[in-house]
């Protein structure tokens, strides 16, 4: 406690508190107990309840000590208080784990505070003293209550800082279990979830990141994300549908990290629209896909499809494409080029050489050879879809169709 007292006034020292004081209040203690515990509870009852229950009797000695300490204080100074603050420590982790803030025992110490100087004006006027003295008595008081206070929140934060991390293993656990293959049972899941105090959604979307990731993302995040930032593979789970304030958050949240929006989907696929937003983060990163700030897997379900299945593509364009093994590799090239452009805008030969930058009569010629090779398979259904789908992925994974 200080010993140097400071008018509020003047802003000017006091003076010590003479010990002599701690004579004249010393007596009191006992009823100003009293008086506290019974105005405490009746301005908050939540104490009154906590008194009367299995910790009633560590919060009365806590009090006890509080009061005594100061007392003690004014009498020697330089008085240790180890038992009075690992009291008031429990007094904040009791807060905590109750889920209050601090603001009712900050009330509750300053209530205190206020009937203990109403007691020592009283003294004043029995023993004579001075109001400067009475002045300094409640400067010193105050500042002890401030004491008080930062003690109580080192128990209060120790429990909070334990907390956030337990919540963030648990929601970090939550996470690898709703993406586990195969997909644990929804009991196993459900019991995760109530753990770490996180309501399961009926939809879900995924998003996948490029790494490194900046440490500021998670705290930019709203507070329901799931998040592991910390993998090869670092990932995000937002509950719900995707709503333009989510999305927002989220432009906001990773800003200046490549990312992909996996597909809103129901809970129980949340593994495969992770797996859809890697899959596009990686055309990104191949060249498939334009880069941009936040890439959405929405925008890019054909090409998810065409190039679902590399070995599979080229088995089939290989298949489609066997009647034109034969001609020199510049030449097939050019004839699939063509092919592909036919096919996917079914435009005329003049829309065609525009598109390809050869004159309309060279794109009937090849036509023609196409037809002479292909014939039969450019007029069954099956086939021409077939040669439409290979073509098309081989296109997007930037093959020439010379191979």
């Amino acid at each position: 406690m200080p010993s140097i007292a400071r008018s509020p006034e003047v802003g000017e020292p006091l003076g010590p508190l003479p010990k002599r004081f701690a004579a004249f209040i010393r007596p009191e203690l006992p009823s100003l107990l009293n008086e506290i515990r019974a105005e405490v509870t009746r301005a908050y009852p939540v104490y009154g309840r906590l008194l009367n229950g299995p910790s009633g009797d560590a919060i009365r000695q806590g009090v006890e000590l509080a009061l005594v300490t100061f007392v003690d204080r004014v009498a020697d100074p330089g008085r240790r208080s180890e038992a009075r603050d690992e009291l008031l420590r429990r007094f904040g982790r009791v807060e905590a784990y109750e889920g209050r803030d601090l603001h009712t025992l900050q009330g509750a110490y300053r209530l205190g505070a206020r009937i203990t100087l109403r007691r020592a004006k009283t003294l004043g006027r029995q023993h004579n003293l001075s109001p400067t003295l009475v002045l300094s008595f409640a400067d010193a008081l105050f500042a002890y209550v401030d004491e008080l206070e930062a003690v109580t929140r080192e128990g209060y934060a120790e429990v909070r800082e334990r907390a956030a991390s337990e919540v963030s293993a648990l929601r970090r656990r939550l996470l690898h279990l709703i993406l586990a293959a195969p997909p644990l049972p929804r009991t196993t899941v459900t019991e995760l979830a109530e753990a770490a105090a996180w309501e399961l959604p009926a939809r879900c979307t995924l998003v996948a990141l490029r790494p490194p990731v900046a440490d500021r993302i998670q705290a930019a995040l709203d507070e329901d994300v799931l998040v592991d930032l910390d993998m090869p593979q670092p990932h995000l789970l937002v509950p719900g549908n995707l709503t333009p304030q989510r999305l927002a958050m989220i432009r906001k949240a990773l800003s200046g990290t490549r990312a992909v929006l996996g597909l809103t989907v129901p809970l129980g696929q949340a593994a495969d629209s992770v797996r859809w937003a890697r899959r596009v983060l990686q055309f990104v990163d191949d060249g498939v896909i334009p880069n941009a700030p936040l890439i959405a897997c929405e925008d890019h379900l054909t090409t998810l499809w065409l190039l679902s299945d590399h070995a599979l593509v080229e088995h089939l364009a290989a298949r489609e494409l066997a009647p034109l093994d034969g001609l020199p590799p510049s030449r097939r090239g050019r004839l699939i080029e063509t092919l592909r452009v036919h096919i996917s805008t079914r435009a005329p030969a003049e829309q065609v050489g525009e598109m390809l930058g050869v004159h309309a009569q060279t794109v009937r010629y090849r036509l023609r050879t196409l037809d002479s090779h292909l014939g039969d398979r450019l007029a069954d259904p099956e086939h021409r879809f077939a040669l439409e789908v290979a073509l098309r992925a081989l296109h997007l994974r930037g093959h020439d169709g010379s191979r």
